[in-house]
């Protein structure tokens, strides 16, 4: 016990350290000069390096050899027994990496971050892809370091989905891909022109917080603040951080706060014991994502959610929706239209922006794309995948925030969330047969307390698939409910 209680003094300073980056990371995204990026740069890669250096010292591995008779002594799934058994999974691979080549890529990251927002904002790539070399390049270095697995592109993903191939990603897509195509080929047309138009930001940040409020954080324990491209952080259960992005001339801050409610709500019930240790989090981004995936749409553009939402958002935006009648919105928001922009993507169109950019990443690794030709490359998938035109960098290559930080791998992560959403939710429904009325009440407590118990709390404990076994009775992931729940969206606007 003595040395279980010396790695988990190590792992709580790393923690702590790591919630320090965190938060220069956060502020550097929501309300940092400009021109403080390269001091920025030099602090988060300071803190990367020792952070690093602290995780990989050989005690850490001494000390979870020593632990491992108490591991086998205990409960698969205790506390204790998945607290070793994850941070040697996590140790294993972090020594693998040279101190200095993680340097560079927290550094790397910093810089290229307030470089992607001024490229976006000027609609020039050609001063953004100094940065996305230097990331591409360097993650082949980090490659390089692992075991030769299916496909190289594998030990990018396991960062952000453990234990996950290319190859099995590729597979769920295989099966995603031409239904998803089918689908939005003969999807109805939708009128939604009364959500474009004149929305005071203001205004939409007043009904954000009012909505938000009702999900199930505890009081002073959230905030939420506008960005360039929006995303959710925390530094404790009780330190969430949301972000989001109000646009003068439509709605969709009200899809991307829920969003990122989601991955909060998942961080703010994350059990309190697990905190400052490796157990803190999700146990991948799918999984994570499938949780922002149910709050946005699953719940966010069901009728009995906005049977009470609706009217206070009338009330709000009576000009623009004042003569607009319930059932009318909720077909707009329902609508499968492609378009430009992954983030303000429908439901039906969304798993294909992933897709393309899946496939794209693996050609960036593999060296089989120039990147000086990424935003002619980019212009032909998106006419290919969903029959749009790029009109600008800044609607096309340069929209995702994601490769300025050298997040190559986490797209897939997106789509594997929306199928397993659904596997979820089906869950969901037996536990709760009386969500629908809930919600139309405005009561969305029991579903978040459900959620909360029954996956949120368990932090990391588990891997991905064996998180999905305990909650769905399988580790798969299978497209079909995704499927079947869109085409039957589908129907219904057809109908």
């Amino acid at each position: 016990m003595d040395d279980l209680g010396s790695l988990r003094e190590r792992l709580a300073e790393i923690s702590d350290l790591g919630r320090a980056a965190g938060v220069l990371g956060w502020e550097q995204r929501v309300s940092m000069p400009p021109l403080g990026t390269p001091s920025r740069a030099d602090s988060l890669a300071t803190l990367g390096r020792i952070i690093h250096d602290r995780f990989t010292d050989p005690e850490i591995g001494r000390l979870l050899d020593r632990l491992a008779p108490l591991e086998e002594s205990l409960p698969y799934d205790s506390e204790d027994a998945s607290l070793i058994r994850i941070t040697r999974r996590d140790w294993d691979k972090a020594r693998r990496v040279p101190t200095e080549l993680r340097v560079e890529m927290t550094r790397a990251a910093a810089s290229g971050h307030h470089a992607w927002v001024e490229a976006r904002k000027n609609d020039d790539f050609d001063s953004f892809l100094p940065y996305l070399r230097a990331n591409v390049e360097l993650k082949r270095r980090y490659i390089e370091c692992f075991e030769p697995a299916d496909e190289p592109y594998t030990a990018l993903l396991d960062d952000y989905e453990p234990g996950m191939t290319t190859t099995e990603v590729r597979d769920v897509f295989a099966v995603l891909r031409p239904v998803l195509t089918d689908l939005v080929r003969n999807a109805s047309e939708v009128d939604a022109s009364f959500l474009h138009g004149d929305f005071d930001p203001d205004v939409q940040r007043r009904f954000a917080e009012r909505v938000v409020a009702t999900l199930g954080f505890e009081e002073g324990a959230w905030r939420l603040d506008p960005t360039a491209h929006p995303f959710c952080t925390s530094f404790s259960n009780r330190d969430v951080r949301l972000t989001t992005r109000y646009r003068p001339d439509d709605l969709e801050s009200v899809w991307s706060t829920l969003h990122e409610a989601g991955h909060g709500l998942y961080a703010h019930g994350i059990a309190d014991s697990l905190m400052r240790t490796p157990l803190g989090g999700a146990p991948s981004l799918a999984i994570n994502e499938s949780q922002s995936r149910t709050w946005e749409n699953l719940v966010g553009r069901c009728r009995p959610f906005w049977m009470y939402w609706y009217e206070p958002l009338q009330e709000m935006f009576p000009t623009q929706l004042g003569s607009v009648d319930l059932d009318t919105f909720v077909r707009a928001i329902n609508r499968a239209e492609p378009g430009l922009i992954r983030v303000d993507a429908d439901e039906t169109t969304y798993s294909l922006h992933i897709i393309l950019r899946f496939e794209l990443e693996q050609e960036l690794i593999a060296g089989t794309v120039t990147l000086e030709d990424l935003p002619e490359i980019w212009t032909a998938r998106m006419k290919e995948f969903l029959g749009v035109d790029v009109p600008s960098n800044t609607d096309g290559v340069l929209q995702d925030v994601h490769w300025s930080g050298g997040g190559i791998g986490y797209f897939p992560t997106y789509a594997l969330g929306n199928v397993i959403s659904l596997q979820i939710w089906s869950k969901v429904r037996e536990a709760l047969p009386d969500l629908d009325n809930q919600m139309t009440a405005g009561e969305l407590l029991p579903l978040s307390d459900w959620l909360r118990d029954n996956l949120y709390a368990w932090g990391g404990k588990l891997t991905p698939k064996e998180t999905l076994a305990r909650l769905t009775g399988s580790d798969a992931i299978d497209p079909q409910p995704y499927l079947a729940y869109l085409g039957d969206k589908m129907a219904a606007l057809s109908a």
